[in-house]
């Protein structure tokens, strides 16, 4: 996932071919100014739960979806537009209007407003990226695009990142035009480009441009988070995301005197940029626990019979997560800041010392420290290494003692209630941070029940993504019941 937006390259706005501009100005309007708007079916039904046909088209939509190869390699290399008609088509059958939207032609956003029962009420975003990160078919037991169902079970790219989610939220909508189902709320669906790399094509433009179609939006749900996790036999764990460390991409450059390689050179680009990027990959950054992350550990550690203070300001963290043995994978990716060199790019010939190396590190931050992570790069780089922001967003917390945190785990715990749902910060980012900037806050709400053994974390962005057929029902009866009473 990524989630900071790189700098714009200035380019006109486009908007699809069956929307045309003025046409998606006045739909913007008419979201945000006409809540009354019904979506019903013959017969104006409703109902406790989704439809049967809800639970095939789910695992249809995920397939499909998959089988559209929208793999973002960064740089503007993916083209959305496909799986945005195929999305706006079918919500278009179900009574929905979408706005298709582009900022660079082919990389396309769909939004789409269900209007609620409570004008008075505020909005809901449910929003999902449509690209994926690219996959080698080689490296894979079933083709990554193939979409295969085998075993029941739904195989290729974006299997859980995160189109099964796409199409859940796409199963649910359907299934209420049928019943003649309406929700609290206003709901606004998202489906967005870009989200894998800048976001600059996503979600980023959508903030940016189009914050009209998101008039009244208070909250947002997304992906990574109420899957189900099982890190002791007999335990069920469902993190609900509440926060996400903010995205801090560096570039670092170091220069020195260019030569030739057989002679001495004590400033040489090469030499110093590697001994700052082994500071940077050698470092420990202390242990800074945030409030969604001291909520996290007072949970588990409860569940495990651990008593701690909560409020212990010297609380010996590393210990606890030792006691708490493979539940500590939850936030032990999140108890500090982090910064990893991923990238090196210096020379062009062996026998020649170039003037300049540069490289690259994937740094996260805390709510709350951006600043003391400035300053410990100032160290770690040195004198003859300069540092830059290369993408840059901002770490995120949504509060776990709200009313939503309490509707999110409920909905979970009530198709579960064995499981237990508990709230964690993501080690990572997504369209939450774009999102931000209008106010919204944003939980990580895609619930799976997924069986032991089968590693979640390790499906994402990971060889052989799949996803149960099982846990897509799932997902679509959790989501059916949440949304309507959010």
């Amino acid at each position: 996932m990524a989630s900071s937006r790189s700098p714009e390259t200035p380019s006109a706005e486009v908007a699809s071919p069956e929307t045309p501009s003025a046409e998606v100005a006045s739909r913007e309007v008419a979201f945000a100014r006409n809540p009354s708007r019904e979506v019903t079916s013959p017969g104006g039904a409703s109902s406790d739960g989704p439809d049967a046909r809800a639970f095939d088209e789910v695992v249809a939509f995920t397939s499909d979806l998959i089988r559209v190869d929208t793999s973002n390699r960064g740089g503007g290399d993916c083209r959305e537009r496909p799986a945005a008609e195929y999305v706006a088509e079918r919500l278009a059958g179900a009574g929905l209007e979408p706005v298709l939207l582009e900022r660079t032609p082919g990389r396309t956003n769909v939004v789409a407003r269900i209007p609620g029962t409570d004008p008075t009420a505020p909005a809901l975003l449910v929003h999902g990226h449509l690209d994926v990160v690219p996959a080698d078919p080689a490296e894979w037991t079933v083709h990554p695009f193939s979409g295969e169902v085998r075993d029941d079970v739904v195989w290729g790219r974006g299997a859980v990142d995160m189109k099964n989610m796409d199409a859940m939220v796409l199963a649910v909508a359907r299934s209420w035009a049928r019943q003649g189902v309406r929700p609290r709320r206003d709901i606004v669906l998202a489906y967005t480009a870009d989200e894998e790399d800048s976001a600059a094509d996503g979600s980023g433009f959508l903030a940016d441009r189009h914050a009209g179609l998101f008039e009244g939006c208070t909250e947002g749900i997304s992906e990574s988070g109420a899957f189900s996790f099982h890190p002791h036999p007999g335990m069920t764990l469902y993190p609900i995301g509440a926060g996400e460390r903010g995205t801090a991409w560096l570039k670092l450059t170091a220069r020195g005197r260019a030569g030739h390689g057989s002679k001495v050179n004590d400033t040489n680009a090469v030499t110093r940029l590697a001994a700052a990027v082994a500071r940077v990959g050698d470092h420990t950054w202390p242990v800074r626990l945030t409030a969604t992350v001291r909520a996290a550990l007072t949970e588990l550690a409860a569940l495990h019979g651990i008593e701690i203070d909560p409020d212990d300001a010297d609380l010996d963290v590393p210990l606890l997560l030792d006691k708490l043995g493979p539940a500590a994978a939850l936030v032990e990716a999140t108890v500090r800041n982090s910064a990893n060199p991923t990238m090196l790019q210096a020379g062009y010939k062996c026998n020649v010392i170039p003037g300049e190396a540069v490289a690259y590190v994937d740094g996260r931050m805390l709510p709350g420290t951006e600043e003391e992570f400035a300053a410990t790069m100032d160290l770690l780089t040195g004198p003859d290494v300069a540092w830059e922001f290369h993408h840059r967003e901002v770490p995120l917390e949504a509060p776990v003692d709200s009313p939503t945190f309490a509707r999110l785990r409920a909905a979970v715990e009530r198709f579960d209630p064995d499981g237990h749902a508990l709230p964690f910060t993501m080690s990572g980012g997504t369209d939450a941070k774009q999102f931000s900037r209008l106010g919204i806050t944003g939980y990580g709400f895609s619930p799976l029940k997924l069986p032991p053994g089968l590693d979640y974390g390790a499906l994402f962005h990971g060889v052989d993504e799949r996803v149960p057929v099982d846990a897509l029902h799932f997902g679509v009866r959790v989501l059916d019941h949440y949304l309507k009473s959010a």
